[in-house]
């Protein structure tokens, strides 16, 4: 009888170890989750500051095409008047 309770008992304590170790097993599996997340994360942020930084410089971009092409606008305008006078003096001179 005694030796059938301390088989009981091992096999009990074997079950108790069994469990340890696949929780054991679980943090692991967990901590290394943990880590290739953190990493990931880490890459998503260094490629958001690359995109804000490319932004920041398209913008730049965009505000000095704006005044460029607001220059050629006015002189366009400018030479669009310029011959509309012209001409309408060409024809009131010239008529």
């Amino acid at each position: 009888m005694a030796r059938e309770s301390q088989s009981e008992r091992l096999d009990r304590i074997e079950e108790k170890i069994d469990k340890m170790s696949e929780a054991i097993i679980a943090l692991a599996r967990a901590e290394e989750k943990i880590t290739t997340l953190a990493a990931f994360s880490k890459q998503q942020s260094e490629q958001l500051m690359k995109i804000t930084e490319r932004l920041e410089e398209l913008e730049k971009r965009v505000s000095q095409n704006a005044s460029t092409v607001n220059i050629i606008n006015r002189i366009f305008w400018i030479i669009i008047a310029a011959a509309a006078t012209a001409v309408t003096g060409m024809l009131i001179i010239g008529g």
